[in-house]
């Protein structure tokens, strides 16, 4: 460990490139924890299956590559599939579970999780699996500093399809309800919104935001059917960090959530990113709750 705090200290060129990578990471994460703090500020359900839903979408751009699409133009196809399979897991599962108590949804997702994980794994086996895209490398200062070509590819994507959402959400009926249902939904009902329908597209919308995800996830970096998980537990570092509704928050977060796994698997070792990712996501927790309880003090 301090023979490569020297190297980052001696060697100040390795921060620029742990700093692109984690950027390029970051912005990924990003989308991830956007469509998870859709779903959980418009339907208060905190979705467990977000990073399986990222896999999923991830395999089916890996499938559409098999067939000769290549995976950029299979950002579309797959999006429009997620979207058909989020509106099918909204009206079979999240529907039934929306009105029911915390524990009820956090275990009908979890089990929604589980479910995809052994589907994929049935599907197309427990092998690591990556997409080709067919993109060089760029180097910098010299050689010292790489990055892929869809890394950068991959992060202005990242930024289109988030400008795209907020455009979307703010222009567009349908995402002017959605934000009205998730202010209040008892009042948006009164003014003739059909939250039920409001509910099902939030979800959809989010099952094609992680199929974007995946699709980017497949050619930057490996899918496998087990590694949801580490991008739940990220998504949800990222949307308790910055809170709900707040997507420059959202951003910010997980920019630095994306520099400092970088960081601290170039520090500690790569078997150390998803330990520093759930100690982050305590450590918050801990925090939150002990700013709770000075605020209800201060109340007394």
């Amino acid at each position: 460990m301090l023979d490569n705090l020297q190297i980052l200290l001696s060697q100040p060129v390795f921060n620029l490139q742990l700093l692109l990578n984690g950027l390029s990471v970051g912005a990924v994460f990003a989308l991830i924890a956007y469509g998870l703090g859709l779903v959980w500020g418009v339907t208060a359900i905190k979705n467990l299956a977000q990073g399986d839903l990222v896999m999923l979408g991830g395999f089916l751009s890996f499938e559409l590559a098999q067939h000769g699409v290549h995976p950029i133009v299979s950002l579309a196809p797959v999006c429009a599939i997620m979207f058909g399979f989020g509106w099918i897991l909204y009206k079979l599962v999240i529907r039934r579970v929306i009105q029911l108590d915390l524990f009820t949804s956090l275990l009908a997702t979890f089990g929604l999780a589980i479910t995809l994980q052994q589907a994929l794994n049935l599907i197309f086996g427990p092998e690591v699996r990556t997409v080709s895209s067919g993109f060089g490398r760029l180097e910098l200062a010299g050689g010292m500093v790489d990055i892929t070509e869809i890394r950068l590819i991959g992060f202005g994507l990242c930024v289109l399809l988030a400008a795209g959402m907020v455009i979307f959400m703010k222009t567009s009926r349908i995402g002017q309800a959605i934000r009205a249902t998730a202010q209040d939904p008892r009042a948006a009902r009164v003014l003739g919104v059909d939250a039920d329908l409001v509910y099902a597209l939030t979800f959809s919308i989010n099952a094609a935001i992680c199929g974007a995800a995946g699709t980017l996830i497949a050619m930057i970096w490996v899918i496998q059917p087990f590694y949801g998980i580490a991008y739940s537990v990220r998504a949800f570092v990222i949307v308790t960090a910055a809170g709900l509704g707040n997507l420059p928050g959202v951003i910010l977060a997980a920019l630095g959530l994306g520099v400092l796994e970088q960081y601290s698997g170039f520090v500690f070792g790569a078997q150390f990113q998803q330990a520093t990712i759930v100690g982050l996501l305590l450590a918050i927790l801990i925090w939150r709750q002990l700013a709770l309880l000075r605020h209800r003090k201060a109340l007394q």
